[in-house]
């Protein structure tokens, strides 16, 4: 399945309002205030995710506004008190914890994983010892600063990471998303080039083995009876799964739910929601991972804030699933509150 065209829209100036509809005081319950834009290089995706999710909600009736990551926000969040926050950020800041630790200060609930793991999640390394310490498999890894080149010299531990890992490879930053700065090498010589356009999104890089196999996206949403799984999305993108390929329309092919069997659908499902259980994750989340040849499923990263964009993979599981995405958002809504008591 091909994922729609995205619909055009014009990133907002940092600081500015992202929301025309002034909250005018006489309020409906429950009041959303949907967080998206921020600094990150996700800016973009933020801001789309962001006004997607908020056109869902108020199609159930909710009263709903927008609003940016910037000097105005506690005091506009201290004046319309909202019943529940949505953190739809991505990036830093918006998935390292820290804006979840303004909102429980603040003391207002909101949808998502708490900021402590969060963080455990936005770095790759610690989760993914975390992951393995549960007894899922993840790709053979190795964690190197930039430091790390500059006291050793570059050459030296190029070469001892083609001893270690071998090709192919995936180089990408400990920290981020969107695949920025990642690259897939299969050539020793495109080796350095790889870690310079990882180090351009951050001081360590992650190097870790390329597994062969489907590349999957599982979204988990809890319910009253707890995490359950969505359908499996499965990604085919020549060139690898980037950025262009994850949003400029007609770049990756889509299929959802993914061409599985009943046994594989059940194993992904059952990986991705020991993940979510395991890295302490809460209301939503999606685990991308590589199932091989051999029938296991690698995890690659979980996400705490996925997008929500017309090509994102979340509101694909979701169609896949035959739920109403809008009345998805809204029953995720009503958690966030209920857990909130």
């Amino acid at each position: 399945m091909t994922s729609p065209a995205p619909v055009p829209t014009e990133p907002a100036a940092p600081g500015a309002p992202l929301d025309p509809s002034p909250h005018d005081g006489g309020r409906r319950s429950p009041l959303v205030v949907v967080l998206a834009g921020g600094l990150s290089h996700e800016r973009d995706v933020s801001l789309r995710s962001g006004r997607r999710v908020a056109e869902a909600l108020r199609s159930t009736g909710l009263e709903v506004l927008v609003h940016d990551v910037d000097a105005d926000l506690l005091s506009f969040l201290r004046t319309t008190r909202p019943d529940v926050v949505w953190p739809l950020l991505h990036g830093a800041s918006g998935e390292d914890g820290s804006v979840r630790d303004v909102l429980d200060m603040a003391g207002l609930p909101y949808v998502g994983t708490g900021p402590r793991a969060s963080r455990v999640v936005w770095n790759k390394p610690i989760s993914k010892a975390a992951l393995l310490d549960a007894g899922l498999a993840t790709p053979d890894y190795v964690t190197l600063p930039q430091s790390l080149f500059r006291d050793l010299g570059a050459q030296p531990v190029l070469d001892t990471i083609l001893r270690r890992i071998g090709l192919p490879l995936v180089v990408k930053p400990t920290e981020g998303g969107s695949a920025l700065g990642v690259t897939v090498v299969t050539r020793a010589e495109d080796l350095p080039r790889a870690m310079v356009e990882c180090f351009a999104y951050g001081e360590t890089a992650l190097v870790e083995r390329a597994i062969d196999g489907v590349e999957l996206a599982v979204s988990v949403i809890e319910g009253a009876d707890g995490p359950e799984a969505l359908p499996a999305v499965e990604i085919v993108a020549d060139g690898g799964y980037d950025y262009a390929a994850r949003y400029v329309a007609g770049e990756t092919e889509f299929f959802a739910p993914a061409r599985l069997t009943p046994q594989q659908a059940d194993l992904v499902s059952d990986v991705a929601v020991r993940a979510h259980r395991a890295l302490h994750l809460r209301h939503l989340s999606r685990t991308d991972m590589i199932l091989d040849r051999s029938g296991t499923a690698h995890v690659l990263e979980v996400n705490v804030a996925p997008g929500m964009t017309e090509m994102s993979l979340l509101p694909q599981a979701v169609a896949a699933s035959g739920h109403n995405l809008s009345t998805l958002y809204r029953a995720i809504i009503d958690t966030a509150l209920v857990s909130a008591r």
